[in-house]
């Protein structure tokens, strides 16, 4: 019956995640078993959160706000930015989805991204189907620009840009999408992914979708609290955009998509500044840390403006990834991101870190891979 089924459907790769935990456990074995796959906080979310959640959870049988009134409120008055140009999903995944099902309709229609880039902006142009166009990242890793300009036709309709990237954690520079988005075709609409934005704010080179959005550019900024606010497992996206595709996305999304724990954990967490200090703060040492670590077996870590490093091996990472499950430490290989030599880690806790770096030292200085 899988003929029934789109074709283009069925071509698409599902999205793969880090393996769990308790299935590493379960296969090899094992009774400890470190994470560093998923980008996720170490520190956790918010004890503010925590409590918000707590108290939401009491009310779980009514509907959740359908509008996020409070959550949208909040973001207004954090940002600045009318309510009206505001943007909420469930992850910032959805509003990739709904960004998708907006722009795309037609197999001639058109999305560049980069590559390796963020799985999900290529399942938008496959579900539609239309023609998904990818530009290679340049030797430092980054996103060229220049060469995503010349690939735009008349029939591209979206360009997605993460910045930093996911699974390099580079960026491109304010004055490089300064110039990008001024000589943007009016039919062209830019998504800037700023899902790893709040680690990257202290880089005085970061552009900010903000600005371009003040300045009346066709442009969607996405940011999410997944990652530097702790809350991955409750999903809230968030993001900035023209008022007339707030208003698309309002037709098309579903009618209660963030459901009311999140929304309270979300409001709760933007108002933890401490937390999200303490956050970035061991994000900038554990950055450290990993690079550390990566050199001191011979690979090549990419400078990193997220919570993760990326570092080229100089040799197939398969072997690699699994050689370190067995020592009990789950990473995401580079076969999975789209650069087979290359292996991704989050920056996890003090302990995790340690563990992370004495098992690549094993694996790679003793040849057993």
């Amino acid at each position: 019956m899988a003929s029934l089924i789109r074709p283009n459907v069925l071509q698409m790769t599902p999205y793969l995640t880090g393996k769990p935990i308790e299935e590493v456990k379960r296969e090899l074995g094992l009774d400890r078993v470190i994470k560093l796959a998923s980008n996720e906080n170490p520190i956790g979310p918010s004890p503010k959160a925590v409590e918000a959640v707590r108290k939401a959870a009491e009310r779980m049988h009514i509907y959740p706000d359908g509008a996020a009134f409070e959550l949208k409120e909040k973001i207004s008055s954090k940002f600045g930015v009318p309510r009206n140009q505001i943007l909420v999903g469930n992850g910032s995944d959805e509003l990739i989805h709904l960004i998708g099902l907006l722009f795309l309709g037609k197999p001639t229609d058109e999305m560049i991204v980069g590559d390796p880039s963020f799985s999900r902006f290529d399942a938008s142009a496959h579900l539609a189907p239309s023609k998904l166009v990818k530009v290679p990242l340049d030797s430092d890793f980054r996103h060229d620009l220049p060469a995503m300009a010349r690939a735009i036709t008349e029939n591209t309709k979206l360009v997605f840009v993460a910045n930093p990237n996911n699974p390099t954690g580079t960026i491109v520079y304010k004055n490089e999408v300064d110039a990008f988005v001024r000589d943007l075709p009016e039919h062209v609409t830019f998504v800037l992914d700023e899902a790893y934005y709040e680690f990257a704010v202290n880089e005085p080179r970061m552009p900010n979708s903000l600005d371009y959005l003040a300045q009346g550019k066709n442009i969607i900024g996405l940011r999410t609290l997944s990652k530097a606010y702790g809350l991955a497992g409750i999903r809230v996206g968030y993001g900035f955009a023209p008022a007339w595709v707030s208003d698309a996305i309002d037709r098309a999304r579903e009618p209660f998509d963030v459901n009311s724990l999140a929304q309270a954990a979300a409001v709760a967490a933007f108002d933890d500044i401490e937390h999200l200090k303490q956050t970035v703060e061991h994000n900038t040492r554990g950055l450290a840390t990993l690079t550390k670590a990566f050199e001191a077996v011979g690979a090549r870590p990419i400078p990193s403006c997220a919570n993760f490093v990326f570092a080229d091996l100089g040799i197939e990472a398969k072997p690699v990834f699994e050689a370190l499950l067995r020592h009990g430490v789950i990473t995401r290989s580079g076969h999975a991101l789209g650069d087979k030599n290359s292996l991704r880690v989050t920056v996890g806790t003090d302990e995790e870190m340690e563990i992370f770096a004495a098992a690549l030292k094993e694996v790679l200085m003793t040849a057993t891979v």
